[in-house]
């Protein structure tokens, strides 16, 4: 007999799952705000150099191969330039990986409500975190109905 011999258990306990639906919720969520506000600098300062009359990109000439291939390099080389853009958006994909591996192991029917939800309300806590915005009373009001939805659909899955 093999010691520290991994599982074959095909249904993994229910703490697994909660976490796996709290993490890709949280690589959604919170990574949505940052993005946006990179997104949002990144914008503002292409403006200000276009306002300021400094010279922008040069048009690609020559084959349509030229031109994709050319225009790929400068849309890579732009992401990894934009760290505040580039790390929120791998921890995002990061949570699409684990989404789909949720959906291998989990049962549809509450995976994906439940990531959705969580989503939604770490995409919440994440705008408050990044740019500082108050969390209204009906927001909490609807946070509070959401945490309720996911519990009633666990509940019915389980009974």
């Amino acid at each position: 007999m093999v010691a520290d011999a991994p599982s074959s258990d095909p249904h993994p306990s229910a703490i697994r799952y909660i976490l796996g639906f709290l993490l890709v919720g949280m690589a959604w969520g919170l990574t949505t705000p940052f993005m946006r506000l990179a997104s949002i600098k990144e914008e503002q300062q292409r403006k200000a150099a276009t306002a300021s009359g400094l010279p922008s990109e040069q048009p690609i000439e020559g084959s349509w191969l030229k031109r994709k291939t050319v225009a790929i390099y400068r849309g890579v080389v732009g992401l990894l330039k934009r760290p505040g853009y580039l790390i929120p958006l791998v921890i995002n994909l990061t949570g699409s990986v684990w989404f789909f591996l949720l959906v291998g192991k989990a049962e549809l029917s509450l995976t994906v409500p439940i990531t959705n939800s969580l989503a939604f309300l770490f995409t919440v806590l994440g705008e408050w975190w990044a740019e500082g915005k108050v969390i209204a009373r009906d927001t909490w009001i609807g946070i509070a109905l959401v945490l309720g939805g996911i519990a009633l659909c666990v509940h019915s899955k389980t009974s």
